[in-house]
This record gives C-alpha cells, structure tokens and sequence, in this order.
C-alpha cells in the first residue's frame, strides 16, 4: 500500500520546519564568529561567507525550503503552513541551550499567541484553485489587483531600505523582518507557480517552453536572494528568539494575503469564517505585542544580585543623618570639656559611630553580590 499524497506532504512539512529552525541557529553562530573576526553583518560586512557554520545554516535553511516547495505539490496549503510554526518552537528551544538566550515566561505566552493566532488564520483559509497550466497563472498574476499588491509592496521595501534601515534597523527588528516578509509573499506566490509548472510536466504537460515559467523562477530568485541579506542582518543584530515567532507571523500574514489577491481563494466565504480569521489576527498582533515587551523587560546581567538605587539612596541619607549627629556631639564635648554629660555624649557617638560602621559595611558588601 503506497504513501498517500497528504502523508507525503506531511512528512515534508514536518521535515521542512526541522531544517529551518536549526538554520536559525547555525547561521546565528555562524553570522557571531563572523562578527569577532570581521565586519559584522548588521553593519554591512560581508564576512560571514567566510565561515563554514553559516554555510552549513545556509544549506539547511534551502534543504528545509525545498522540503516546504516540494510539500506543496503534493498537499493543500491549509495541511502545509500552519505547520511552520514548528520552526519557532524548534528555534527557540536550540537557542535556549545553545545561544544561551533565554526565553521569558511571558515570551513564551507570546510565541504561544503567534502560533495560536496563525494557526487559527491559516485553517480557515479558504481553499485555493489549482491552476490547470503556468498560461493560467500568469493571466492571474496581471490581473490589477495584484499588480496593484506588487506595487505596494516594492514601494514598502523601498521605503524600509532607503528611509527607515539607516535610521532604525539596527533598533527595530521589524524593519528587517518587515523586508523580509514583504519579499517572502512574492517569493511564496512565484515559488507556487514554478510547484504548479513542475507537477504538470512531471504529469506530462510540458511547462518549461513557456517563458512565463522562467520569469517566475527570476522573480523567486531575486525575493530569496533579497530575504537572506536582510534575514542574516536580523539575524546578526536582534534575539533569534524574538525573530522567529515575528518573522513567522508577518510572513504568514503576508503570505496568505498575497495569495487570496493573486488566487482569488476569499471569494464565497461566510461570515464564521471570516469572523474566526479577525479573531486569529488579532491574536497574532497581540503575540507580537508581548514579544516586544519581553524583549524590553529582559533584565541586563550585570544588574542581577545588585542593590537598587532607591536602596542605597536611603542609605547614604540616613548615613549622612547620623554623621551630622556625630558631629554636633563631638562640638558639644568640645564646649562641654568637663561637665557629666560628657559620659553621657561619649556613649552616644559611639553608638553612632558603630551604626556608620555596620551600615557602611553592609552596603558595601550588598553592592558587591
């Protein structure tokens, strides 16, 4: 008994979403040791594609992605994409052993929410229409409202990479990821076309005379090649933790609003479903919401084990109190050089004395934990 379709759709889905949240990691470490040696990515530097661990990253990322095509052609989207959200989990589990980049409890809230949020999305998706030839997908890739989409979208690339990454790139991740996922639609939506022009020759209807074919396959090559620059220059600067769960979402977002302009897959929805989808977006925005605020309050190493400055703050004011008090005493002793309450005074600057001591001790020790 074969292997149905569904299940080998399954098999590499699963086994895309394994490949491409070790890549994370490998060119995560990869993209570091660059950085010591050289020119950092994030800073522009090319020097990463000098080092073996991030062309081992590099291989894997494009084994997963041609896992995630070849997935397609032989399973509906619906069965196919929520499953990347296996790389997140895959991802953020690596870097917590081997990046030592700790998750938050409310970051894993967070991811839970995005994966939540995309699943919900992408399972009441409507169902696409197959192309019956590459001739068919062309003519639904001039139509205006998706030439329309393309337009939008490269005017955003354009604006993100001349205007907002010299000035915020290197503060906010959603500048390079919003680069990448932007790209990634049209990457998705060319990459389908080259799937659909594959299975149908493999078929036996020949795809590949068709010059629209080729054009596809330059305008997925092109994307991808976009993508990686600017996913390893994310990579390079930001938490893979963080990168992850977002770079998902948005991708996804993107991906399936792109394919219902360019496949018409939202006509005949009903109200159920479009209702569970503004539920599943709100959700995702949400989880982009708490990633954001665990990255803000992540606290730094070197302030763990430290006194917090209202703390000491008090402190030297009451040390301050005590010796204006120890001095007074010491100028009545002065005036006062041999009456009976020079015992009485004497006794009470060292008591003083002793707590200025102690209370400087003890800060200085708390201060040094």
């Amino acid at each position: 008994m074969g292997v149905s379709d569904n299940a080998k759709g399954l098999i590499l889905a699963v086994a895309s979403s394994a490949f491409i949240g070790s890549s994370f990691i490998l060119k995560k470490k990869g993209l570091s040791r660059a950085g010591i040696a050289g020119t950092r990515a994030g800073a522009g530097g090319f020097t990463y594609l000098l080092e073996p661990l991030w062309w081992a990253g590099m291989i894997t990322m494009i084994v997963g992605e041609i896992a995630n095509c070849v997935a397609y052609v032989y399973a509906p989207a619906v069965l196919v994409t929520p499953l990347g959200a296996l790389s997140i989990i895959i991802s953020a589990i690596l870097a917590h052993f081997m990046l030592n980049e700790r998750l938050q409890r409310m970051g894993v809230v967070g991811c839970v929410s995005c994966i939540v949020g995309s699943v919900v999305i992408v399972l009441h998706a409507p169902q696409e229409r197959t192309p019956s030839s590459v001739e068919e997908v062309w003519n639904l890739a001039t139509q205006p409202a998706f030439l329309m989409y393309v337009v939008v979208t490269v005017a955003a690339v354009l604006t993100l990479v001349l205007h907002f990454e010299p000035r915020s790139g290197q503060t906010n991740m959603l500048v390079y990821l919003g680069i990448c996922s932007l790209m990634g639609s049209i990457t998705v939506v060319s990459i389908k076309a080259i799937g659909i022009a594959i299975k149908l020759t493999i078929d036996g209807i020949n795809q590949i005379t068709y010059p629209q074919t080729w054009f596809f396959l330059m305008v997925a090559g092109i994307c991808v090649i976009t993508q990686l620059i600017y996913l390893n220059k994310a990579l390079d600067t930001f938490n893979a933790t963080l990168i992850s769960p977002v770079y998902y979402v948005m991708f996804t977002t993107l991906t399936i609003v792109a394919s219902s302009i360019m496949y018409k897959d939202w006509a005949g929805q009903d109200a159920a479903s479009i209702a569970s989808e503004i539920c599943g977006f709100i959700t995702v925005l949400s989880g982009t919401i708490i990633l954001h605020s665990t990255r803000d309050q992540e606290p730094h190493p070197s302030s763990r084990g430290k006194m917090s400055w209202p703390v000491c703050t008090c402190l030297l004011y009451y040390l301050c109190r005590c010796r204006n008090r120890d001095m007074v005493c010491q100028k009545r002793l002065i005036e006062e050089p041999r009456r009976g309450t020079s015992t009485q005074h004497s006794r009470k600057r060292t008591t003083i004395s002793t707590t200025i001591t102690t209370l400087g001790a003890s800060c200085m020790i708390v201060r040094s934990l």
